[in-house]
């Protein structure tokens, strides 16, 4: 009788146990797939979008992170990362796509890396894609933290498809404190493109070529000048004939040049060296065509970015007789104003980024200038470079340290640091700590709103 006992106790035993174990793989299993290592799950529509840890497809020994998003929308995996003021700091991850397509034909819509609610990010995956590595290089200027996305959509709009992440890292660069700005000059030869159903074929000349070097050697020139040595201008000038074949629209400017209308042709230039600024030269308009392109009265758009590269558009006019980038000692004795004046409005966005007050690069009437002849506005800007414009409470205009505040780029980390922002459980203790945590942190959570 007591052995009968002993042996349903055993057999109890057993079934309990056997029960407990599989209790518990399931609810590894579970976590496995369904631990997201604090990230955030976000999703401008609700409900649409599927979030997992996918043990199937993988890049490392981790499960990598994936979206599904079978309906167009901007779904995301985020964190907010602690950073120091003005450094620059690189987020590679690897991303694996399948079937991903945009909502409109925009190039900053896929699968990438980016900072919420700013237009800052990486390239952006489409289509069919295998595993690659992705960076996103960003300088956090007057912010101590910042929310890194990993997304399926884009701040323009909306994706579909299959996405998967894997492998984030996160490394801290040096400080550039020198005042030394490196700019690619684009000319682009030719501009083919279809505008309201006519298709339009236009040409630089050789003399427009030579005009805009000339310009681009007194604009180097007129930046250390002008700054009163606060910097220095050291431009690179490519001749691009592969032909612009898309133009962006706005409906205050008309027609434009984005970065995205040209990324193919430049972005392996780009790559390969550390530029602070980017020209885009391009003729939008002949005597021939002159109102077959809508311009609304611009002959240079600054204050875009390439990647968080400065990025402005210089065009040249209609008329083969104009001066604006001649220098004629009678007709126009500042030719690289239009250069300068664009410029300037990259150092205006950033001197605002990071906090400062400052008056607006338009506003120089305001201020007792005046459109000069021969000269245009140059007193302004030297005055506007160097925080000597006069008013009642003192002086104002861009703050000097605002010549060191360049781009973040490739070169910022040859030095860098990783930081363990993303670090995930490395063995089973790691993973069980880490349920508990997470079990105990909720449960402060939930106490603490009762």
């Amino acid at each position: 009788m007591k052995e009968n006992k002993n042996a349903k106790a055993l057999i109890m035993n057993i079934v309990i146990f056997t029960i407990l174990a599989i209790a518990i793989y399931l609810a590894y299993q579970f976590y496995q797939s369904n631990n997201f290592n604090e990230f955030i799950r976000s999703e401008a529509k609700l409900n649409t979008s599927e979030f997992k840890r996918d043990k199937e497809v993988k890049y490392s020994n981790r499960n990598s992170y994936k979206i599904t998003s079978n309906e167009f929308n901007d779904a995301m995996f985020s964190k907010e990362v602690q950073v120091e003021k003005n450094t620059p700091y690189k987020v590679t991850c690897m991303i694996k796509t399948k079937g991903v397509e945009a909502d409109k034909n925009a190039s900053s819509i896929g699968a990438q890396i980016s900072i919420s609610n700013t237009v800052e990010r990486s390239v952006a995956i489409s289509g069919d894609s295998d595993w690659q590595k992705v960076e996103f290089i960003f300088n956090s200027k007057n912010r101590d933290m910042v929310d890194i996305v990993f997304r399926l959509g884009g701040t323009e709009g909306y994706a579909k498809g299959e996405a998967w992440f894997s492998d984030f890292k996160i490394e801290e660069g040096q400080v550039e404190e020198d005042s030394e700005w490196n700019f690619a000059c684009f000319i682009f030869e030719n501009t083919s493109v279809e505008v309201d159903h006519k298709d339009i074929d236009i040409q630089v000349t050789s003399t427009d070529i030579t005009d805009i070097r000339n310009t681009i050697e007194r604009f180097e020139i007129s930046c250390s000048q002008l700054s009163e040595g606060k910097m220095t201008a050291d431009c690179d000038i490519y001749e691009i004939q592969e032909p612009i074949t898309s133009l962006s629209y706005d409906d205050e400017f008309g027609y434009y040049v984005a970065p995205e209308d040209i990324e193919k042709q430049i972005k392996d230039i780009i790559n390969q060296h550390n530029y602070d600024h980017i020209f885009a030269v391009v003729r939008l308009g002949n005597e021939e065509y002159e109102d077959d392109i809508e311009i609304k009265d611009w002959i240079g758009l600054g204050a875009m970015d390439y990647y968080g590269i400065g990025f402005s558009n210089i065009r040249l006019p209609n008329s083969s007789k104009s001066y604006i980038y001649k220098y004629d000692v009678n007709v126009n004795q500042f030719p690289e104003e239009v250069f300068l004046h664009e410029f300037l409005h990259s150092l205006e966005r950033t001197s605002k980024e990071y906090g400062c007050t400052i008056p607006a690069l338009h506003d120089y009437k305001e201020y007792g200038y005046e459109n000069e002849y021969l000269i245009g506005q140059k007193q302004w800007y030297k005055d506007y470079m160097n925080q000597k414009i006069y008013t009642s409470n003192g002086y104002i205009g861009l703050p000097s340290e605002v010549y060191t505040l360049k781009p973040a780029k490739q070169s910022n980390f040859e030095y860098a640091y990783e930081l363990e922002v993303y670090k995930e459980p490395q063995n089973i203790i790691e993973e069980i700590r880490g349920i508990f945590e997470n079990l105990f942190r909720n449960i402060g959570l939930i106490l603490a709103k009762i």
